[in-house]
C-alpha cells in the first residue's frame, strides 16, 4: 500500500512512541538525580556524564516528537541505546537484562527506520522543508 497520508500518519505515531519513553527517562533522572548518578557509578559510568545523558534522552526524545532535525536526533538516540544496553544490559545470565538488551536493540532498529525515512510531513522538518522530513515542504 503506498499512501503517502497512511505513510505520513505512521511517522507521526511512530516519533510519539519512540520519544515518549526517552522524555520521561530524561525528565526522571532530574528529579531522581542523585539515585541515577548511584546507579550509573554502579555499572562503572562516571555520574558526571549525567547531565549529557539528560540533554541526550530528554532533547532528544524532544526532537524527535516534534519532528526537528530528526535524522540527526534519530542516530545520536539509536547510538545512545545501543551504548546503553552494552554498558547496563550485557548480562546474559540474567534473563531480564538480556530481555532489556534485546529492548533496546529493537529501539535501535526504530531509530534506524526513522532515520531513513525522515519525520514526514507531520513534523517541523515537514513544514520546514528540510531533507531531514524525508519529502518537500507543505504547500
Amino acid at each position: 500500500m503506498n499512501s503517502p497520508a497512511l505513510n505520513d500518519a505512521a511517522r507521526l505515531v511512530a516519533r510519539v512512541l519512540l520519544s515518549l519513553m526517552f522524555i520521561m527517562a530524561g525528565w526522571s533522572k532530574i528529579t531522581g538525580y542523585a539515585g541515577t548518578q548511584g546507579y550509573m557509578a554502579s555499572a562503572g559510568v562516571p555520574g558526571a556524564l549525567l547531565p549529557l545523558v539528560i540533554l541526550t534522552e530528554l532533547g532528544g526524545g524532544l526532537a524527535i516528537l516534534l519532528g526537528w532535525q530528526t535524522r540527526v536526533a534519530a542516530i545520536a538516540l539509536a547510538g545512545f541505546s545501543a551504548l546503553a544496553a552494552l554498558l547496563f544490559h550485557f548480562d546474559f545470565g540474567n534473563q531480564m537484562q538480556q530481555l532489556l538488551f534485546m529492548k533496546n536493540l529493537t529501539i535501535v532498529g526504530g531509530f534506524l527506520a526513522l532515520f531513513a525515512a525522515g519525520a514526514g510531513r507531520y513534523s517541523i522538518d515537514g513544514v520546514t522543508g528540510s531533507a531531514a522530513s524525508g519529502k518537500p515542504a507543505l504547500a
